[in-house]
């Protein structure tokens, strides 16, 4: 008997996502996922309507966010697991997490403004529909307003780190990260290390409270999965 899929980092129309929740559920249904986890950027706000679409179509559910933090300098998102949905400090602090995601959208705005891209952060919004925007949002406006033919454009020229029109964002503690994911009842999960490049702080962060690491990212090449897979067990 074949064993079952899944998959713990997904996203929606909440942040960065393109999908409703709805439309998550029916695609996990269509690949005959057996469990899935709710992932968006700094909100939970998806958690509730996936959690009844899996419900319905008899797929495990689990609920997460992946929250935007900062340890020594770098940036590392955090993927929390089997979160409590209606923990009132979860549901308190996340908007601050959200409105660190708004403010960097109208620091991107005036970088491009200042090498005379006029997009606005309001045609971002438009787009965005959501509390969490992010640098896909303007990659999008950008496209949508005839600046860049393609997203992969948009980053390639403006918005990955250091093109013209890269800021910065301010992000909350890695420590407050990992707080604020136990304290709601949840499992705190570096995500896809792979792309941060800061594998010698990895032990500094167990040693705080991170409970795990994700080995398996669509950006993650198998020698890549294979060798956190293998300092996870160490660890």
């Amino acid at each position: 008997m074949a064993k079952p899929y899944i998959d713990l980092h997904l996203h929606t129309h909440f942040s960065d996502g393109v999908s409703t929740p709805e439309q998550v559920a029916e695609e996990a249904q269509q690949m005959e996922l057996a469990a899935i986890a709710l992932t968006d950027h700094d909100t939970i706000e998806g958690c509730p309507r996936l959690a009844k679409a899996c419900a319905d179509r008899g797929i495990e559910f689990v609920p997460g966010t992946e929250l935007s933090t900062d340890i020594e300098g770098h940036e590392m998102h955090l993927l929390g697991y089997f979160l409590d949905t209606e923990n009132e400090e979860l549901i308190r602090e996340t908007p601050r997490y959200q409105q660190n995601r708004t403010n960097r959208v109208h620091d991107l705005i005036r970088q491009l403004n200042s090498i005379a891209v006029t997009l606005s952060a309001e045609q971002v919004f438009a787009l965005a529909e959501c509390k969490a925007p992010g640098r896909p949002h303007v990659a999008r406006a950008l496209v949508k307003h005839g600046f860049c033919s393609t997203m992969d454009e948009a980053f390639a020229r403006y918005l990955r780190k250091s093109a013209p029109g890269w800021v910065p964002k301010v992000n909350a503690s890695f420590e407050e990260g990992i707080r604020l994911i136990h304290q709601a009842g949840g499992l705190a999960v570096m995500a896809h290390p792979g792309l941060n490049k800061i594998d010698h702080l990895i032990p500094d962060m167990v040693r705080a409270g991170l409970d795990g690491i994700e080995c398996w990212h669509s950006r993650h090449p198998r020698s890549t999965a294979k060798r956190y897979r293998e300092m996870a067990v160490r660890l």
